[in-house]
């Protein structure tokens, strides 16, 4: 079977009015603006916080305000002092989420499509998910050191499981009529999982990545603080040790900024990938 007569089929299937409504800039905007809002507010609250009400001299030796800790990441990145630890700590989430994604959106859609894999594999899925990644630490540290592999680790670990289960959920809550439509064009099983099975699953991917995004670095974080010789969170707990609160602060935003900008990437891919991904044969 031809891919062109798929597509045809898929078109025919899905509903004709795709047209997006129109939306005033305020309505395209909304969620923008009240979040910058909340966050300037919140900022602002934290900052003026000092001058409101009096601090006492023990607990300002633990606080700090934003024009501070603006002011420590500009002279980190100014002198080039957080380049090395930021680059050891981007490289374990990278390797650990990259190798994460190789390994579960594969193994998750094959689990999907297949039972014996499905029984095979579940009773594994469920006790390793059902485990707290910070039993594993000690014994990678035991068999990787403390270098960058027990980091990679135990992000992969920790990335690994919201991915193959959103991925396998996804495929498992594909549109049975959708993939008999295909099927009775003569479709092959590799022509009904690329056409119509991880299409319809991609909400479900996504949904998965997001979470899989917040696991890694929390990975990086707990492999840093209990198990690694360089990096962001050691310079956090460095600067803990030294009451140095502005650092600490400041690890912490560089690691939230992480999680956003990889957040905003999925959704970017998201909103592409939507455009192609099929309708249920219900007109749902």
């Amino acid at each position: 079977m031809s891919e062109q007569t798929l597509q045809t089929e898929l078109a025919t299937v899905a509903p004709d009015d795709l047209a997006a409504p129109y939306k005033s800039p305020w309505e395209r905007f909304e969620s923008v603006i009240l979040g910058t809002t909340s966050i300037v507010l919140l900022l602002a609250v934290w900052e003026l916080l000092p001058h409101l009400i009096t601090i006492s001299a023990g607990t300002k030796l633990f606080f700090t305000t934003p024009s501070q800790i603006a002011g420590t990441l500009w002279t980190m990145f100014a002198t080039g002092t957080i380049w090395e630890p930021l680059g050891v700590s981007a490289s374990g989430f990278a390797i650990g989420l990259g190798l994460a994604i190789v390994v579960g959106l594969p193994l998750g859609v094959l689990i999907g499509r297949s039972r014996t894999l499905n029984a095979m594999f579940d009773p594994f899925i469920t006790a390793f998910n059902a485990t707290p990644r910070l039993v594993f630490l000690p014994l990678l540290m035991l068999w990787f050191g403390l270098g960058l592999w027990s980091k990679v680790v135990i992000v992969f670990i920790g990335a690994l499981f919201p991915i193959l289960i959103n991925t396998y959920e996804g495929v498992r809550n594909s549109d049975r009529l959708l993939i008999n439509v295909v099927r009775s064009f003569g479709a092959k099983e590799w022509d009904i999982a690329r056409l119509v099975v991880v299409p319809n699953a991609m909400p479900y991917i996504v949904a998965g990545l997001r979470l899989a995004i917040g696991r890694a670095v929390l990975g990086v974080v707990v492999a840093e603080f209990f198990g690694s010789e360089s990096g962001l969170g050691v310079m956090m707990v460095q600067a803990a040790g030294r009451y140095q609160v502005d650092i600490v602060f400041a690890g912490l935003i560089v690691f939230a900024a992480l999680s956003l900008a990889m957040t905003g990437a999925v959704q970017i891919l998201e909103n592409r990938l939507g455009r192609w991904r099929p309708q249920r044969a219900g007109g749902e």
